[in-house]
Parts: C-alpha cells; sequence; structure tokens
C-alpha cells in the first residue's frame, strides 16, 4: 500500500517537471515554469465540454460549476438533479418579467401582467423553444429511456439554468439579465444564438 502511494506521489510529481522548463530569469539564477498549451490540457469528458460551450453561449461563466451541472441534470438520470433549481429559475424569470413590465408601463393591468409572464413561461411556445435554441436537449443528462427534446425536458433544464446562475451569484437580479441576453425582449423574438 505504503509503496503504490510513492510510486503515484512520484509520478504526480515526474509529470509536473515534465510539463515544467527551465528558464534563466534576469538574476541568472535557473527557475521552472509551467507550460500550459492545448496538448497539455487533460480531455474534457462531452458533458463537460458542452457545459463549458454552454456557458460561452450565454455569456456567464459559474464560479461553482456544480450548480450547472446539477441545472442539467434531469432527475431521471440522478437523485441529485434539476428539479429544486427549475422551480428557482421559473421564478427568477417571472419576477424579470414583471419588472420589466412593469417598468416599461407602471399602469399595466393585473391581467395583461399575467398574460405576459404566462407568455414567457409557457412551456412549448417559450421556455422550450429557448432551450432548444441554447441546445440544452444536447447537454442535460436524462436516462436512457428518457427523451431529451421533450417540451417539459428542455424547459425544466432552461429554467434551472436561470436557477443555478441566482445561486452561483447569490443574486436573482443577475439570473434575470442572463434571462433576456438569451430570451430577448418579447416573446417570439428570441435572439439567435
Amino acid at each position: 500500500m505504503a509503496s503504490s502511494r510513492f510510486t503515484v506521489f512520484t509520478l504526480a510529481v515526474f509529470s509536473i517537471f515534465s510539463l515544467s522548463q527551465k528558464r534563466r530569469n534576469e538574476t541568472g539564477k535557473i527557475s521552472f515554469t509551467m507550460q500550459v498549451g492545448a496538448a497539455n490540457k487533460l480531455k474534457l469528458s462531452p458533458f463537460e465540454s458542452a457545459l463549458d460551450t454552454l456557458q460561452n453561449q450565454i455569456g456567464y461563466a459559474f464560479k461553482n460549476i456544480g450548480y450547472l451541472r446539477r441545472a442539467m441534470t434531469h432527475s431521471s438520470f440522478s437523485e441529485e438533479n434539476n428539479k429544486a433549481l427549475s422551480i428557482l429559475g421559473s421564478n427568477v424569470i417571472d419576477t424579470s418579467v414583471s419588472m420589466y413590465y412593469l417598468g416599461k408601463d407602471a399602469e399595466i393591468s393585473s391581467k395583461d401582467l399575467n398574460r405576459r409572464i404566462a407568455d414567457n413561461s409557457k412551456v412549448e411556445t417559450s421556455c422550450a423553444v429557448d432551450g432548444m435554441r441554447l441546445g440544452l436537449h444536447k447537454v442535460v443528462r436524462v436516462s436512457p429511456k428518457t427523451n431529451s427534446t421533450t417540451p417539459s425536458v428542455v424547459c425544466s433544464a432552461f429554467r434551472a439554468l436561470f436557477g443555478a446562475i441566482a445561486i452561483d451569484t447569490k443574486k436573482a437580479d443577475d439570473a434575470g439579465i442572463v434571462f433576456w441576453k438569451v430570451h430577448g425582449r418579447e416573446v417570439g423574438k428570441a435572439m439567435v444564438m
């Protein structure tokens, strides 16, 4: 057991030094600098690569990538899934829509405001459309028996994305800003990604 730990330690140290290069600094002393290049980076799994692409698409880099992993995990895949983040994200979207339309017209009727909220929350015509445009059906992890293109699966991941941003930043407003950047300002006028 001790010899295997020593072997692992030796391999780790060797790997670090094989990635480094001797250099002379201005004082003539030899120092080691790390060479980091595309060839030396660890290859990302397809899921991790998709998460990186998604962050680039939405213009938000997660401080804690675990929130995004969970947001892109359906309940059919794992007990650690996006259900709770989806609820939070739905509320973030509803609040952002309310603030936007009240900001445009403080005299908006409650009926009109509720209609606007509902239009932005509809699974088939808004939420899933935005999620499909982002390619969430290709990112969200589901069980083999679950269809990742089902509107409810895509919509849940879409909402969970904004719940994850709210938790990551500890600010629902920040998640709302990303929502509007992704969604656009009016239903049916979603931005092309």
